[in-house]
């Protein structure tokens, strides 16, 4: 199946969709993260004491966060017939890494080479991805709205890490 969207997605026509079989190539490994609001989800700056202008600060329970981190990741796949770049947003990188981008955040900080490690698992593995055109405007990338792994045996990159560094540690 050939990847064909339509040349008007970003305008007010509605988004079309196409499912794939993808290898994943390469991942930009040094920006799998970003800071969001934990209320809104908009994103914020990477200073930790920056809070979002758009919510009522009496709306943040005392006790929680008031920011969190989401995976946003952008990847270079192919398809039989072409290559390009795609991003993956918090959701769908959920089911590739298996954990919460909070949760590899923390495993990062103890393995500062988790993030080039995360990327190079991914490298080859084969995923049947749902893509869409972005419908923002400004947008430049494709964005997974789904995908599947399809080895049978597929281990999610946390797992995958816990190996690779208790292997190491031993």
């Amino acid at each position: 199946m050939a990847l064909r969207l339509p040349a008007n997605a970003g305008t007010s026509a509605p988004s079309t969709t196409t499912t794939e079989v993808c290898a994943v190539l390469a991942i930009d490994h040094a920006n799998l993260l970003y800071r969001a609001c934990s209320i809104c989800e908009r994103s914020l700056p990477d200073d930790p004491s920056s809070l979002c202008k758009y919510c009522n600060p009496s709306s943040f329970d005392p006790g929680s966060p008031r920011s969190k981190r989401l995976f946003r990741l952008l990847m270079s796949i192919a398809t039989d017939k072409k290559v390009f770049t795609v991003i993956c947003f918090d959701r769908v990188a959920r089911i590739m890494f298996g954990t919460s981008a909070d949760e590899f955040f923390d495993f990062a900080k103890l393995h500062p080479f988790a993030a080039a490690a995360a990327a190079r698992i991914l490298e080859g593995e084969l995923f049947r991805m749902t893509l869409s055109k972005p419908q923002s405007g400004n947008a430049q990338h494709l964005r997974v709205t789904s995908l599947v792994p399809m080895r049978s045996g597929y281990q999610p990159v946390i797992e995958g890490l816990r190996e690779l560094y208790r292997a190491k540690a031993a």
